[in-house]
């Protein structure tokens, strides 16, 4: 996202969204792409602070739910709160998954999944793109 523009004052609905966010940014927020695993800016930082959405900057998730999933992407057992976050049904690529959207803009964060085992308090895994976050440090 161009740093000068602040879309938190805007209306999501009546924002050009090509023209806040760069070309990868736009395909994965906007269009539903997915970034390839390993290569996100956030997929193994554990600096502590508060991930938010990248078009519109709502608090999405904390550094404290954050863990290393294996999987290449930034995982999370619980977003900040329930409203900030939507759900939807993906019955893309042939299988069935929850996709977890931005409760404020609508943009595609990624999904979540269920009982795998990583022992986490909510037995769920937020698996999310670095290119749908933007990390606010905090001073620890």
């Amino acid at each position: 996202m161009n740093e000068n523009q602040n879309t938190e004052d805007r209306n999501p609905a009546e924002i050009d969204w090509r023209q806040v966010l760069s070309p990868e940014e736009f395909h994965v927020l906007r269009q539903a792409g997915t970034e390839r695993p390993f290569t996100g800016e956030y997929w193994d930082t554990t600096t502590e602070g508060v991930y938010s959405c990248r078009a519109c900057g709502s608090e999405l998730f904390a550094s404290t739910t954050k863990f290393d999933a294996g999987c290449g992407w930034p995982s999370f057992f619980a977003p900040l709160a329930e409203d900030r976050v939507r759900y939807i049904t993906d019955e893309s690529m042939g299988m069935k998954r929850v996709e977890v959207r931005c409760a404020n803009c609508d943009s595609h964060m990624g999904h979540v999944f269920e009982g795998e085992g990583f022992g986490t308090p909510t037995d769920l895994r937020y698996c999310m793109n670095s290119l749908s976050l933007k990390l606010r440090e905090t001073q620890g």
